[in-house]
């Protein structure tokens, strides 16, 4: 039986032995120092911001009850190695992006982004008024972890190359950095995918080790210095339109708060979605002027590659669909995200339209 199959019957099997073991929950006392590790390194742009902002705003509301230490990746356990530090129980909870760990079940790439899948508002409707969080909680409950959204970086970039994408042939032989389902797609396409940590993408980018990334915006992209490798960037990608970032904490950990006190995880990872999102966007159209005025040139992918994308994208999630979990969230989320895009395209997305030609 492989690891993935004996946690799942464990935790699900073990469930109503546990709740007839416990007449009450046994809530913890008195102030406690809550563990935060995250696949981010110290000081990366945005998505190290929005694990300090969770940190912070805990300790804050709780006024001290619970002090959330917050470990960069590196400083206790590797940035790939969050997922195991929580539900062993050496972690009390992880932030990052849950594409990172689809090792675990492929059901987690729906909390990052799809491919061809929601923005930002969109996974939003989906998480927390069609089912999304209680289907997070479902897979989470296999590994014994409690999961939020806790932030959210926005449209990602198609990425930054050393030469242009002229064609869906330019990806083959092709090394590049992309994590979760749009790397097996890049693969369907033919190049040689990499998943590498933030932290790691600049230097194997500056060293050849790869030719070419995606990361997450414009500002963020300059923070990481990509720029000062290679001036070719695609600003839309197919990949990440909305991909949400997220907390989970050992589940026997947040059983073991108070009620008070898991309410306040819970208000403040919902705080981090808006603060965060609202971060990345006020950012992004500034820090593209000043890479374009540095030389980089802006691009497009052509239909072609967007076609070859689309059709990579639809045999990656068929390989997947012998999982009854992976196929309950996949069609839970498309049907969500049809219903809120009919209303935007028709309502937003007219008036966006129209406002930007008619105020030029």
């Amino acid at each position: 039986m492989d690891r993935r199959s004996f946690l799942r019957r464990s935790a699900l099997g073990g469930s109503a032995a546990a709740a007839a073991a416990l007449a009450a929950p046994a809530y913890a006392q008195g102030k406690r120092t809550l563990t935060l590790v995250t696949t981010w390194g110290r000081g990366l742009a945005g998505v190290h911001d929005a694990a300090q902002y969770c940190a912070d705003q805990i300790t804050a509301v709780t006024d001290g009850q619970l002090t959330v230490d917050l470990k960069a990746a590196g400083e206790l356990v590797g940035a790939f190695e969050v997922f195991d530090a929580v539900t062993s129980g050496q972690a009390d909870m992880y932030h990052g992006v849950d594409y990172y760990f689809v090792g675990q079940h492929p059901g987690y790439q729906f909390f990052a982004s799809l491919p061809f899948g929601m923005t930002a508002q969109e996974l939003h409707n989906w998480y927390y008024h069609s089912g999304g969080h209680e289907l997070h909680n479902e897979l989470g409950q296999i590994f014994g972890l409690k999961s939020f959204l806790a932030g959210n970086t926005g449209p990602q970039s198609g990425g930054w190359f050393r030469r242009e994408i002229k064609s869906p042939e330019d990806f083959k032989g092709l090394k590049f950095r992309m994590p979760g389902q749009g790397g097996e797609i890049l693969g369907k396409l033919g190049a040689s995918v990499q998943n590498l940590p933030g932290s790691e993408v600049y230097q194997a980018l500056s060293s050849g080790a790869i030719d070419g990334t995606e990361w997450i915006g414009p500002w963020a992209d300059e923070k990481a210095g990509f720029q000062e490798i290679t001036k070719i960037y695609y600003t839309a990608g197919f990949h990440e339109p909305g991909p949400g970032l997220s907390l989970a904490m050992n589940l026997e950990v947040f059983e073991s708060l108070t009620p008070s006190q898991q309410a306040t995880v819970q208000q403040v990872t919902a705080s981090a979605n808006q603060w965060a999102l609202s971060l990345f966007m006020k950012n992004n159209a500034s820090a593209l002027r000043r890479l374009q005025a540095g030389g980089v040139q802006v691009r497009e992918f052509s239909d072609d590659v967007w076609d070859a994308f689309g059709a990579a994208a639809q045999e990656v999630f068929a390989q997947y669909m012998g999982d009854d979990l992976y196929k309950k969230i996949y069609d839970s989320y498309v049907a969500s995200m049809r219903d809120s895009a009919a209303w935007i395209e028709i309502s937003e997305g007219v008036f966006t339209r129209q406002r930007n030609r008619v105020l030029g």
